[in-house]
């Protein structure tokens, strides 16, 4: 840091000395909520009272999300959506000290140390740049801040100042954080008015030798029918899918999973957080609160 970026070295070490290792950081690090099923995880998100608080959102900051959508092409639903499963609009933007969390990935998490040495490094340059004491912010056990859990990084590339105060505000201000989200899309290569999953239908079990790793589309539409896949939404024959398989409850009819074909816009999703768990309920959550607004202005 001092070398390559010109920091004080007795200032920064009075800082890291004051950073403290926090041992349920790593505890929960090691168990996030993406190695749960689907149906437990999709529980967790899909919930009368995220819809109703994310047409409240929309409906408090209407103004900005229309102006948004319209400048980038990001669909207001899926702004609001990933605000929404991040921070449950803002309300719970994490406890911990960003700097501690981050501390204690880099230096007492060796599985993930170059990862986190290197969102430090970006959390103390923007500390700089945008003039935050780093003992400040307080985030989620993994560094990530502010409504839409940007990880430093992330801040540094994509954090919009939407309202022209000279502060990328992503902690209290929803006009910086919806941008912020939306450019982070944006930048991703958001296909705009493209689907973005499509529920498909099985005959047989011979897709099983198509389900494969990975979240980008590597199966063309026209491949599905040699598997005997069916599509509930007819699409381009070249069109470019992932074929994905959720768990179904177990108390649910029929098959143990339910098949679904993720397209660039899913992919798009999973660059936010890599998971398809957390890409589908994004895009559910994002469908239940457009389907709840209805007629609301």
């Amino acid at each position: 840091m001092v070398l390559t970026h010109q920091f004080d070295q007795e200032s920064l070490s009075l800082l890291l000395k004051s950073a403290e290792i926090k041992q349920d950081v790593i505890k929960k690090v090691s168990k996030p909520a993406e190695g749960l099923s689907w149906y437990k995880y999709r529980q967790i998100f899909i919930t009368d009272a995220r819809i109703n608080a994310g047409v409240k959102f929309w409906q408090e900051n209407a103004n900005t999300l229309a102006l948004v959508q319209q400048q980038t092409g990001v669909p207001a639903e899926i702004i609001i959506a990933i605000i929404g499963v991040e921070t449950l609009y803002g309300q719970h933007m994490g406890n911990y000290r960003v700097l501690d969390a981050l501390v204690t990935l880099a230096f007492a998490y060796p599985p993930r140390s170059q990862f986190f040495s290197t969102e430090l490094e970006k959390f103390l340059l923007l500390c700089r740049d945008e003039h935050i004491n780093p003992l400040s912010p307080l985030g989620s056990y993994a560094g990530a801040m502010g409504a839409p859990q940007f990880m430093p990084s992330s801040y540094l590339s994509y954090a919009i100042d939407f309202d022209g105060d000279g502060f990328r505000d992503i902690w209290h201000n929803n006009a910086d954080a919806i941008a912020s989200v939306a450019n982070y899309f944006k930048k991703h290569q958001w296909q705009t008015g493209q689907e973005v999953v499509i529920p498909v239908s099985a005959v047989g079990e011979k897709y099983k030798k198509v389900l494969s790793e990975g979240l980008k589309p590597n199966l063309r539409v026209e491949e599905l029918d040699l598997v005997n896949l069916k599509t509930l939404r007819s699409l381009p024959l070249n069109t470019k899918v992932k074929l994905l398989s959720f768990e179904k409850t177990p108390t649910e009819q029929g098959s143990r999973e339910e098949l679904w074909v993720g397209l660039e816009n899913f992919y798009v999703i999973t660059r936010y957080n890599h998971s398809p768990l957390y890409a589908m309920a994004v895009y559910q959550l994002s469908q239940a609160i457009l389907n709840k607004k209805g007629g609301f202005p």
